[in-house]
């Protein structure tokens, strides 16, 4: 049983995936404001890999039935209703529209993603149900990858964080497990930082959003559990 942790999507293809089943990560804040946004009642999740592309995909659709999110170095995108704030993902601003979803790091991850058979889009708020189903997969495939969407195509902690307590729970009463260098150094952080809201809170991006008064949305994507639901991302869209 091969259970893998990739940092960035970097380097990662399509032929990397194929067949596998697959868990993307970007806490601060993408995946969160994916879940929240389900949970508050939007149809789906459309991600794009840059702003240009989100504003492509819905030139010829009906203004009534999505809405435009994402941000850019962790603020809004001008013109976009929204911005990546999972706070923001509320029944009133989503219910029942497709949010097309532009960020710097999660979007282009899940994109990234597209040719495993199975993805899962995971979080804090969300992670037990998330352990849940990504150990099934891994019971039924024997195969499972961890991809962590960084920061600038580099590490980023908070994700690697989640990584690793999802790898504690996935591999939990199961017999030789293999993991990869990424997975095994993912688990070891898990000794380091108390619990989520310290690994969130002082990581890098943690410290950027919390000195941009976003600190509401840190707090908030280190709250687990809040939600039972686990998207899944299939055919370019997040349902």
């Amino acid at each position: 049983m091969k259970l893998d942790v990739y940092f960035t999507p970097l380097g990662l293809t399509a032929g990397d995936l194929a067949g596998r089943g697959v868990v993307v990560i970007d806490v601060l804040r993408a995946t969160t404001s994916i879940v929240a946004a389900l949970a508050s009642g939007a149809r789906a999740v459309v991600p794009a890999a840059t702003s240009e592309e989100a504003v492509k995909m819905t030139a010829n659709l009906e203004r009534d039935g999505f809405v435009l999110a994402g941000e850019r170095k962790y603020l809004p995108i001008p013109g976009f209703a929204l911005g990546n704030s999972p706070r923001e993902m509320t029944p009133e601003q989503v219910g029942g529209k497709t949010v097309y979803l532009a960020t710097t790091n999660g979007t282009p991850a899940l994109v990234a993603a597209q040719g495993a058979d199975a993805v899962l889009v995971g979080a804090a708020i969300n992670f037990s149900a998330l352990a849940e189903r990504a150990r099934a997969l891994f019971v039924e495939r024997s195969d499972l990858a961890i991809i962590c969407a960084g920061h600038e195509k580099q590490f980023a902690l908070e994700d690697a964080y989640v990584a690793g307590r999802l790898v504690k729970d996935v591999k939990k009463r199961l017999r030789r497990v293999e993991l990869n260098d990424g997975a095994g150094v993912a688990l070891a952080l898990t000794q380091r930082y108390k619990d989520w809201q310290d690994a969130l809170k002082t990581c890098e991006a943690g410290r950027t959003l919390q000195a941009l008064g976003l600190g509401d949305d840190v707090r908030f994507s280190a709250q687990v559990d809040q939600f039972a639901n686990v998207p899944i991302y299939s055919e370019r869209r997040i349902t």
